[in-house]
């Protein structure tokens, strides 16, 4: 039986393009395992799946000072040790890796036993995790062309970004019931990541009586971010996190507000859903969604509004311009070629075991 380890984690971005590559590995008769963190939001992700799962200690490898640096790299020694034992036992023949701080150890690990290692880098630029991983893959797959000059020549794939199928099969009624909200009326979904966004849930609540005149909105705030205050308020709707259902709501959204992330900007692309992205700023990142939301822009796909500029006027005329150019943003999307990546990967996969 031909074998896999799957690893990832640290964010819902670091886990889904593994579940999408699921159905098409299970198709094909290979035993998966995974390996993350012990308690990262992969661990749930993974387990709902019915993949059977194995926690290693993990650390943050971070370049500004906090104390963290000096046990965290620990942890990393701790949990490579572990990641070679589960190597060592499970003998799989290939590893795929979506990135995390997690997967560090389990792809060097890989190395060790001279297990092939095939990469996923979301953003723009590779970021510290993937950079350490990368001489020891075979292949790394991006989602941007811009991304090629980044990486070996000789390893790099634009394969786009793996979609779960069951997300193009969203049901627009099945979304409007789900939410309790009106057919009569177009729906902004707004999604601040799997972690939430202050900044943006913070701007969304601040012009909630202007947008309700025209719109209704679907408010995906993250853990612990829901707004008691609201609840109840008409055309307005609020979830900490949205799993199966999130399809159904895709499907009844006109506009979606999100940040830019890598992996939900391609869902996004792959829906062909006309859309505001808000980039997590450089101050608080390395700026990855920035240059994501900027390709993005320069491919007609989507509207910008960085947060330096975020204030409740600039976020409602975006949300009016957006809306009333919705078709050409769904012109430019309809010219996108990257969705077929879980076909490239799985072609990649057995080229890399053979």
């Amino acid at each position: 039986m031909k074998k896999i380890v799957l690893t990832g984690g640290g964010t819902a971005g670091h886990v889904t393009p593994n579940l999408a590559l699921l159905p098409s590995l299970r198709a094909e008769g290979f035993e998966i395992r995974y390996i993350g963190s012990y308690n990262g939001i992969e661990r749930r992700l993974i387990e709902d799946a019915k993949i059977p799962y194995d926690g290693i200690s993990s650390g943050k490898l971070r370049r500004y000072f906090d104390l963290k640096n000096f046990s965290d790299p620990l942890r990393v020694l701790k949990g490579y040790s572990q990641a070679r034992k589960l190597i060592k036992k499970y003998r799989p023949d290939i590893v795929f890796s979506k990135g995390g701080f997690v997967a560090v150890p389990v792809v060097l690990a890989a190395k060790h036993y001279k297990v092939p290692v095939i990469i996923h880098e979301s953003d723009m630029t590779p970021g510290l995790a993937n950079k350490i991983c990368i001489p020891a893959a075979k292949k790394v797959c991006c989602n941007f062309p811009e991304t090629l000059s980044f990486l070996p020549k000789e390893k790099a794939v634009l394969t786009g970004s793996p979609i779960r199928k069951e997300l193009l099969t969203g049901d627009r009624l099945a979304g409007l019931q789900y939410a309790g909200l009106s057919a009569n009326r177009p729906v902004i979904l707004v999604i601040g990541g799997s972690l939430g966004s202050v900044t943006v849930n913070h701007a969304v609540r601040s012009i909630l009586p202007r947008l309700l005149s025209q719109f209704q909105v679907i408010h995906i705030c993250g853990k612990g971010n829901l707004d008691e205050s609201l609840t109840g308020l008409s055309g307005y709707v609020q979830y900490e996190y949205v799993d199966k259902p999130l399809r159904h709501l895709f499907a009844a959204s006109d506009l979606v507000i999100s940040r830019a992330g890598a992996n939900s900007i391609c869902e996004i692309l792959a829906l062909r859903k006309p859309n505001i992205l808000i980039p997590l700023s450089a101050a608080a990142s390395r700026g990855d969604q920035i240059l994501n939301a900027k390709s993005f822009a320069k491919q007609g796909f989507s509207a910008v509004l960085e947060e330096e500029v975020l204030t409740p006027d600039t976020l409602f005329q975006a949300v009016s311009e957006t809306y009333k150019n919705r078709q050409s943003f769904i012109n430019a999307m309809e010219t996108s070629t990257l969705n077929n990546a879980v076909e490239t990967i799985m072609d990649l996969i057995h080229d890399c075991m053979n």
